[in-house]
């Protein structure tokens, strides 16, 4: 299998209209109409358009955002993304920056590096970064943009380029930590609450077990052990290999924005 092109890059760097255009990758059939099955893709690729870091970028492509949203089929996930766009394109950028900062960086429960949830700072955290990196090499895809496999916009693309069974795995594995920083979210009024909220109502209604787990891991947080992760590679490591001390939680640096050469057609380049 080839592999995909490169996707949060070329997406959200100077080529949103394109992305909103891309069909998904075809998939085994399911119980999902063709029509459903883009529908669902365009809300998958919107969600992580939409949780990526505001830079200059991403806040021009803003007004794009907001038609494409409003342009979508009636349901509850397009009425909360509706909910945000309407917040998101009437924020100065620089507010939009700090805002994201401190929901995403600098809390603990609501980091948007999923396998955090099912494995805190232990070793097991670097196995399973591991495993979700083999994942998307098995399918042909390379994400390109420097950040961890279990990035929540990362996970979001390659769910909506693979298709609802093993494209949305990984999300479907990490619904409750989906769970927790809705629930995080919702907690200091932050208006990503309703980017969560439409991620949660693509995937299954919890049960009572997920419901307790969500409620322990907000009172407990995620298991903790002092060690490092090296020994499992690149994808094992927080930042230069320092760990943050009990009680709080340093996600990884942010990658730098990939940049990729313009796409080009027959008749020159777009």
């Amino acid at each position: 299998m080839s592999p995909q092109p490169t996707t949060m890059g070329g997406m959200v760097r100077g080529r949103v209209r394109a992305a909103l255009r891309r069909p998904p990758r075809p998939v085994r059939p399911s119980s999902l109409t063709p029509e459903e099955a883009e529908e669902r893709a365009l809300l998958l690729r919107l969600t992580s358009l939409l949780l990526q870091y505001p830079d200059a970028e991403l806040a021009a492509a803003r007004p794009e955002l907001s038609a494409a949203v409003q342009a979508l089929p009636p349901s509850a996930a397009a009425v909360h993304l509706a909910a945000f766009t309407t917040w998101f394109a009437g924020q100065d950028p620089q507010a939009l920056e700090r805002h994201y900062v401190d929901m995403f960086d600098l809390r603990r429960k609501s980091s948007l590096y999923l396998t955090y949830y099912l494995h805190g700072d232990t070793r097991r955290r670097g196995m399973a970064l591991l495993t979700l990196a083999q994942c998307y090499r098995a399918a042909g895809w390379d994400a390109g943009t420097g950040e961890l496999p279990d990035h929540l916009p990362v996970v979001l693309e390659f769910a909506a380029l693979t298709g609802p069974r093993a494209g949305e795995a990984p999300l479907r594995r990490h619904h409750r930590g989906l769970a927790l920083i809705h629930r995080a979210l919702t907690d200091v009024d932050s208006p990503y609450r309703h980017v969560l909220a439409a991620l949660l109502t693509l995937l299954p209604p919890p049960t009572e077990a997920d419901a307790r787990a969500v409620a322990e891991l907000a009172a407990q947080g995620p298991p903790d052990e002092e060690v490092g992760l090296d020994p499992y590679g690149e994808y094992g490591t927080y930042g230069a290999g320092e760990f943050a001390p009990p009680g709080a939680f340093v996600p990884p640096a942010q990658a730098a924005p990939t940049r990729i050469p313009p796409l080009t057609t027959p008749g020159g380049t777009r």
